[in-house]
């Protein structure tokens, strides 16, 4: 069954075929919430804030409407606002990708000193992501790490698809830039860690 089908079918009363909706979704969202609490050293909390998000949803679900967005952009958008939510409870204004293992799509045929070099070269992006403004952050993790259309991350930060390019344009020359002293003008920048312009 396709998601609208799903929905129809809870909108008529099938609940218990919101489990199959959960199944779909809960890694990708409890892997951007643990994106987004990471720096703020609240990660722990990824799992509740996850159970949250589908709760709100569930709850909402007679309100979700097609014609304005597809479930899975509905539900990043519930999950974002709910990770902002406790960061404001938390005064926290620091939000941060993951560590753990969730990474770019990049094809890399890895010998040990490589995976050394990569693992550091991961990490020096990661921090260099986390200086990013919030929006910024948001537009990269959902591009790169999620790849998310710009139509999708648009309606997620709640911008236009210009704005979106706009924030994408800007977090990657920032990285870059934070990372051109380590590596130069290296393409290894760009190609190997999806910092590319697509």
């Amino acid at each position: 069954m396709t998601d609208s089908q799903l929905i129809r079918e809870i909108k008529d009363g099938n609940v218990e075929l919101y489990s199959e909706l959960m199944r779909r979704y809960q890694r990708k969202i409890l892997a951007f919430i643990f994106h987004m609490l990471k720096s703020a050293k609240l990660e722990l909390l990824a799992e509740d804030l996850c159970s949250e998000t589908f709760y709100k949803a569930y709850r909402s679900l007679h309100s979700f409407r097609e014609l304005d967005a597809s479930f899975s952009t509905w539900l990043y958008t519930i999950a974002r606002n709910t990770v902002l939510s406790e960061l404001r409870k938390q005064k926290s204004a620091h939000l941060s990708l993951d560590e753990s293992g969730f990474e770019p799509i990049a094809a890399l045929d890895a010998v040990p000193e490589q995976l050394v070099l990569r693992n550091e070269r991961m990490a020096m992006v990661r921090e260099a992501i986390n200086n990013l403004p919030e929006k910024q952050r948001s537009a990269l993790i959902l591009r790169e790490y999620d790849q998310l259309d710009y139509q999708e991350i648009a309606n997620i930060l709640g911008q236009t698809v210009s704005s979106v390019k706009s924030l994408l344009f800007r977090a990657r020359a920032s990285v870059k830039t934070q990372l051109e002293p380590y590596f130069g003008q290296s393409p290894l920048i760009e190609e190997f860690e999806g910092m590319n312009t697509r």
